[in-house]
């Protein structure tokens, strides 16, 4: 069993009338990668920044690694980083000096500093950038500067609000490495974000908030696994028609829409009936000449959970 990094017990947080996360409860585990997924306004960022001891909590409270974000907060920031949505920094700022500052406030010595500075900023590709100034740099540039300094602090526990948000495709597929990476290296790190491939890609655990409130939570596959009938089966046969018989057949596997020569299966677990399709096929002498899988996606999950589009509602 899984040493616990976070739990959340009971986390309500209001701002005047408005409650922003209502009664919140779950655990993190420790050296897992944690999604919050969720459209804007969901609580995401909310609960982020309350482990972070950004915020308090109105009722409730969080632990990270037993220590309370409401009476030990200066503990807890010894034992969190975070990456902010909006990057810190002033217009003029650049980019190695505000990392090796922040090195400096993070323990490291001057030496020391300049050195893991070059090192994060070259597995980042910034250290063309070092010296302009932060309002010359892109917003995807910007976001890897925030993310810098937490791989210099390299902390306990790791807050990635929206990690790869306005950066390009290339970029966040090496981000995703690194985020694995430090998480190899024994950081457990926590991920808000309102992109489903993201949250695929390098997401151990997902809890899907909506509207301040926690729908589901589990794997990946356990998520999609939720719902009911979510796998599509869809074969490609020979010739225009169907066997009656073949039809009946399969309708007692799942919900069967047959047209021309396509025809399409919706199951649970299709990756293990689709053998079963396979084999009534086969009795019934009609050939295949294409098959595939298709699971729902988290989009379709949240669609199911919520009644909402996650796509629409970011």
């Amino acid at each position: 069993m899984k040493s616990k990094a976070v739990e959340i017990e009971n986390f309500t947080k209001k701002f005047g009338d408005f409650t922003a996360v209502d009664n919140l409860n779950l655990d993190i585990y420790e050296n897992e990668v944690f999604g919050l997924l969720g459209p804007n306004g969901s609580g995401k960022t909310t609960t982020l920044l309350t482990i972070a001891t950004v915020y308090k909590p109105t009722s409730g409270d969080i632990y990270v690694y037993g220590h309370s974000v409401t009476r030990e907060d200066y503990v807890v920031r010894k034992l969190v980083g975070i990456a902010f949505q909006d990057p810190k920094a002033m217009w003029i700022d650049k980019p190695y000096e505000l990392l090796t500052w922040h090195a400096r406030i993070v323990g490291y010595s001057s030496s020391e500093a300049k050195k893991v500075v070059q090192d994060v900023m070259e597995l980042l590709g910034l250290w063309e950038h070092r010296n302009k100034q932060f309002y010359q740099l892109s917003g995807g540039t910007r976001k890897k500067v925030e993310l810098a300094k937490v791989l210099i602090q390299k902390p306990r526990v790791a807050i990635l609000d929206e990690p790869t948000a306005q950066v390009d495709v290339l970029s966040k597929h090496a981000l995703w490495d690194v985020i694995k990476k430090l998480r190899d290296e024994g950081t457990t790190v926590i991920i808000a974000t309102n992109d489903m491939f993201e949250a695929e890609k390098v997401c151990e655990r997902i809890a899907i908030i909506y509207k301040g409130k926690l729908r589901a939570l589990g794997t990946i596959s356990e998520l999609k696994d939720s719902i009911p009938s979510g796998d599509l089966v869809e074969v490609q046969f020979e010739g225009g028609g169907i066997p009656e018989g073949l039809l009946r057949a399969l309708r007692d596997i799942g919900r069967v829409e047959a047209r021309s020569s396509v025809l399409k299966v919706y199951v649970e677990k299709g990756e293990e009936k689709v053998i079963d399709i396979i084999e009534l096929f086969r009795r019934y002498n009609v050939k295949i000449l294409r098959i595939m899988v298709k699971e729902p996606t988290l989009d379709d999950v949240f669609t199911y959970i919520t009644g909402a589009k996650l796509r629409e509602e970011s």
